[in-house]
Formats: C-alpha cells, structure tokens, sequence
C-alpha cells in the first residue's frame, strides 16, 4: 500500500534548524566590532573571548578566521589577532561607492516611491529621532541602518540593492565612530530626503543624498585619527 499523500495545503512547515554555535559566535563577534564595543586595533584573546561568550576556543578560533577572510580582523604571526584598522583610503574608497550607490537609490525611489512607503520612511525617522533624544546611540546606529536600507529597497532596482547591502555593514562600522557627533543635523537631512521622496523630486532627492553622505565620509575622516587617544 502507497503512502497517504496528505497535499501541499496541510503538510507541516518546514522544520526550523538552531544556528550553528559557529554562526552565533561570529555574528555575536562581528557585531560588537561594527558597534565599535571592540574597537580598531583592540588585541583579541581567544581563551577572553570564549569566557566572555561562555562558549570553548574552537568556535571563536573559526570565528575570528572568517572575520580575518572578511577583512574585520588582522591576523599577525606571533601576535594575534587584533581588530582590523581601517585606512583613510580603504575608507575614502567605500564611501564614495555608498555615496554613488545611495544617490541613485534616492533618485529611484522618488520616482517609485508610493504614499505607504513614505509613511514608513517617516515612521523610522521617528523612531530615530527619539533614539537621539534619549542618547541611545545604538538604537540610532540601527535606524540611521534600517532607513538607508528602506531607500535602496525602494529604488526597485536589486542588483543596486545587492550592492548597497554588500557595503551596508562596513559603512555602518564607519558611522558608529561618528552618529553623535552628526547627531540632529544627519536625521534633519533623513528628513529632507524624505521630503524630497515624497514630492517625486528625483533631483533634489538625488542631490540631498549625495550631501548627506558627504557630510558623514568628512566627519569619519576628521574623527577617525582621534579614536585611540579617545579610547586610552
């Protein structure tokens, strides 16, 4: 006798796997590097590291080669491994591309932009608004993320999309060293973009976005050369 086929319409979900220790160590690492919480250049000690995150060596040994892979962290025969220093160029050269790929992105979505889609754009502006106000920085480091992220969505188009999320975690280390000294002044320009989104004004919002990003590629750059008399 076949088996009962029960039809597509009842069969169970599919059945959800835990992440791999492997996987959570390395997100758990990456992230407290793109907050900044393990600054450029902190040294990392796999036996700290493990006791920190309650977990063995092995899964942070395979974590930090990944995150040396990825160009997070340095690894130095005979030293270690340290939190990856970025260079004014390798930082000129990402956030020039953010700035061209965020440009167009502005321009797009205020061609494609419906009403909905600007209420939310504005609902995030909100929610980072009074992140500000309550000097909770993370969660502004997260809003300021999310809405840059909504803009490419809206553009329509996905391979600038891709790209823009290809660049979207570095950028957002970058702007961790910097988001209170933008402070107010980079979410009235979140503003304006909106604005301009939602009256259609492809140009200004293009022109807009292209500023506002300039203005965050010079703050990181003036900021970037005091971080480690800052932090000692």
């Amino acid at each position: 006798m076949s088996a009962p086929n029960p039809g597509r319409d009842v069969l169970p979900s599919p059945v959800q796997r835990p992440v791999p220790l492997r996987e959570s160590v390395y997100e758990a690492l990456l992230d407290l590097i793109v907050r900044r919480r393990l600054p450029p250049g902190q040294h990392l000690v796999e036996t700290e590291l493990a006791d920190w995150l309650g977990v063995s060596r092995q899964p942070v040994r395979e974590a930090l080669q990944r995150l040396s892979n990825e160009g997070w962290v340095d690894l130095r025969p005979g030293y270690g491994a340290f939190v990856h220093e970025p260079t004014e160029s390798e930082a000129e050269q990402l956030l020039a591309v953010r700035a061209l790929l965020e440009t167009e992105a502005a321009m797009l979505a205020a061609d494609n932009s419906e009403a909905g889609d600007v209420q939310r754009l504005r609902d995030l502006w909100r929610d980072g608004i009074a992140a500000l106000e309550r000097g909770d920085y993370d969660t502004v480091l997260d809003a300021n993320a999310e809405l840059h992220r909504m803009i490419t969505d809206l553009s329509g188009n996905r391979v600038l999309a891709d790209l823009a999320s290809q660049v979207a975690r570095r950028v957002r280390w970058y702007y961790a060293l910097v988001v209170r000294y933008r402070g107010r002044e980079s979410w009235d320009e979140h503003a304006r973009i909106i604005d301009a989104i939602a009256t259609g004004d492809r140009d200004t919002a293009g022109r807009l976005m292209r500023e506002h990003t300039d203005a965050t590629r010079r703050m990181y750059l003036a900021h970037a050369g005091t971080e480690d008399s800052e932090d000692s």
